[in-house]
């Protein structure tokens, strides 16, 4: 065919026509394991009404759920609350398997999914809005094309505005918004920037959303990270008077160690600042995506096919996929800004991530896993919760980066 012609023209290396090679059956193959896991999610999905969200964005109550993993113990879907941090995930994957592959049915489950996680929008006890919200409504503007949900996107971001405390200049990842003691923060809250930046430019955003952001995002590069570019997990900032932002404690959190950089972490900070370039186009967040990239691909315990061990100070340890997810989708976008060798550098990377999650030892087949795409995530292993495992966001983040990969390597969505 012509189009494959253009493809092998345009792929500058085996690797890549390797991987372009493959994603007609990797599509065809998730979007079976979808369909499965969707027949049996929605006989579980809504055991009871929610109720309308009470004052200062307490979550209502309620019994709807949206699936989030395996429960391989029990042999059982796990499913969560629609306020689980995660559950905007399923539903952006369904958006993603129709971009993918154009098949009506996803649009439809998609869409279903999508508004279950609706009352999210009043949520501001956590900054996990933007990613439930945004991996869900957002994809469904991008794709259907409308601005139905522009209203809600908004109100979600004037919720996630409610975190920001304006002295330390931060967003507060956990805890209640006036607790005094700690004000604690997690390089995944980068993530959540992407609604405040799209907020920010929708008619009838605020400019203040932007302002936001920004600050948050410098405020992390001067705090959140080593010399070399790793990351630390939790960071707890002062908010007396006269100590206002200073670093009080460190904890390990979901990592190793305080001294060890979390691998998902690391890939939240490479995907984060390769976000705040696109939007706001200001050469210290490229600057500083390529440094937080740079240590996850040169490092010494990197395992050669590009999927971190769960912290990048566990080798021999568990791999984490979610992590090489989340990379190869970062770097993908990273590499179309950093021109010459290092951009080709990064592409290659998350090509050669790719080619492993899809490979055997990854990619799960058709009735195991859960039905989920990738096999051995890692979770929170410090608590001993999801270890080796699949994940919902990691197949997220892999189907997208699959997808990004489709449009650099000169594909076209059926969905346009």
């Amino acid at each position: 065919m012509l189009t494959a012609f253009i493809f092998a023209a345009i792929l500058a290396s085996p690797g890549e026509i390797e991987l372009d090679k493959k994603l007609p059956v990797v599509f065809e193959k998730s979007a079976a394991h979808y369909r499965a896991i969707d027949a049996a999610a929605t006989p579980f999905m809504d055991k009871g009404d929610v109720k309308e969200a009470v004052p200062h964005g307490d979550k209502p109550h309620g019994e709807r759920r949206v699936p989030h993993g395996w429960d391989a113990k029990n042999g059982k879907l796990d499913m969560r609350s629609i306020y689980w941090w995660t559950s905007g995930h399923f539903p952006g994957s369904l958006w993603y398997l129709y971009e993918a592959t154009g098949d009506e049915f996803f649009k439809e489950r998609a869409t279903v999914w999508t508004e279950l996680v609706a009352p999210n929008s009043k949520v501001s006890d956590n900054h996990d809005v933007g990613f439930i919200m945004y991996c869900s409504f957002g994809n469904a503007r991008r794709l259907l094309r409308t601005d139905r949900y522009d209203a809600l996107l908004l109100e979600t971001a004037a919720s996630l505005a409610k975190r920001f405390n304006p002295d330390l200049g931060l967003i507060r990842s956990w805890g209640d918004i006036g607790e005094k003691r700690d004000f604690l923060v997690i390089p995944d809250n980068m993530m959540n920037l992407e609604l405040l930046e799209w907020a920010a430019k929708a008619k009838g955003g605020e400019e203040r959303f932007d302002d936001i952001a920004r600050s948050h995002a410098t405020k992390t590069i001067a705090h959140h990270f080593r010399a070399d570019g790793g990351t630390y997990h939790v960071l707890n900032y002062d908010q007396r008077p006269g100590f206002c932002g200073v670093v009080q404690e460190i904890r390990r959190g979901q990592g190793l160690s305080c001294e060890t950089a979390w691998s998902r972490g690391q890939s939240w900070a490479i995907y984060g600042y390769t976000m705040m370039y696109r939007e706001t186009k200001d050469p210290a967040y490229l600057e500083f995506a390529q440094k937080v990239s740079d240590f996850a691909i040169n490092h010494p315990n990197m395992p050669a096919d590009g999927v971190p061990y769960w912290d990048f100070g566990a080798p021999g340890e568990e791999r984490d996929s979610s992590a090489a997810s989340i990379m190869a989708s970062g770097l993908l976008e990273l590499s179309t800004f950093v021109p010459g060798e290092k951009g080709a550098k990064y592409r290659a990377f998350a090509v050669k991530q790719l080619l492993s999650l899809c490979s055997n030892a990854y990619f799960a087949k058709p009735g195991e896993n859960g039905d989920w795409l990738l096999k051995h995530g890692v979770g929170h292993k410090p608590a001993g919760g999801e270890i080796d495992t699949p994940l919902d966001y990691g197949d997220y983040y892999f189907l997208e980066a699959l997808l990004r990969f489709r449009r650099l390597a000169g594909g076209f969505s059926p969905v346009m």
